[in-house]
């Protein structure tokens, strides 16, 4: 066993193929350092939390000191610093989950399995956890496993899913990929190693195309009337040498001192009430 391996704590094939799959990493970023987000992600799929090991393995891999690899474990909710289960099952609260029923579901969930929050179950399955935003208020109440969107929740279907992941079935997200994978098999994910999953099931449904739907059916457009695609002029410009790498900002007719192209940027009216109506 080389050096390396017997400080990291992990076995030779194990120090191997993180070794290999690090080098990868690294090889994203100028900054060697730069790597360390989607290390520890990628030490996680392998210990199921940010172990003790992980660590050491980071912080020698980067070059760095253990404590500063501590230092921004420590800091994201989703580095683990404790054994996780192979399902994190989190229940948005934040205000309009939590209006629309967010603060039952945790509860039934919570005396059901018989956990609080960042809790395991005792057969290893199911880490519950409050989370703050889903980033899905539209179709609120929402709970998440291994970040795959449940959507539209209540306490009695929470309890229903969390019940079939523990007996191992196979459960599919509401939007995203057709299944739930494994709190280690996510993780490498985020790590940046694909799983080929990316176009599976449902992207963005009827909720969150509403704007969409209603922009096609009354015709609106950009300011001044002209497609996106048409625009011209100083925003046309500074998108022209942002894409040559140019710096646009604070450059003359900036958005500070763009010239008013509606009635609407000019007086600070609001669009024609008829126009603005939903259906």
């Amino acid at each position: 066993m080389t050096l390396e391996a017997r400080r990291s704590g992990y076995d030779e094939a194990t120090y191997a193929r993180l070794a290999t799959d690090t080098a990868a990493i690294i090889a994203r970023y100028p900054e060697k350092r730069s790597a360390l987000l989607p290390m520890l992600h990628l030490v996680q799929s392998q210990d199921g939390y940010v172990s003790r090991d992980g660590i050491a393995f980071c912080a020698e891999q980067l070059g760095i000191t253990a404590a500063e690899v501590s230092a921004v474990a420590t800091f994201y909710t989703q580095y683990k610093r404790h054994p996780n289960g192979t399902y994190t099952v989190g229940v948005c609260t934040n205000t309009l989950c939590a209006i629309m029923g967010g603060d039952e579901i945790f509860d039934e969930l919570s005396e059901h399995l018989g956990v609080g929050h960042d809790e395991t179950t005792d057969d290893g399955a199911i880490t519950l956890e409050r989370v703050e935003c889903n980033a899905a208020c539209d179709y609120a109440p929402v709970v998440m496993v291994n970040w795959e969107f449940f959507d539209n929740q209540t306490p009695a279907g929470a309890t229903q899913l969390a019940d079939r992941l523990r007996a191992g079935e196979d459960v599919a997200p509401t939007r995203g990929a057709a299944s739930v994978c494994t709190f280690k098999q996510m993780s490498r994910v985020l790590a940046g190693f694909p799983d080929g999953r990316a176009d599976e099931g449902v992207g963005a449904g009827g909720p969150t195309l509403a704007g969409l739907r209603l922009a096609r059916e009354h015709d609106w457009t950009a300011p001044g009337g002209a497609a996106p695609e048409q625009a011209d002029g100083p925003a046309a410009d500074a998108g022209a040498a942002a894409a040559e790498g140019a710096s646009a900002v604070g450059q003359e007719q900036s958005s500070a001192e763009r010239k008013p192209t509606t009635p609407a940027d000019a007086t600070g009216a609001t669009p024609d009430a008829s126009k603005g109506k939903q259906p």
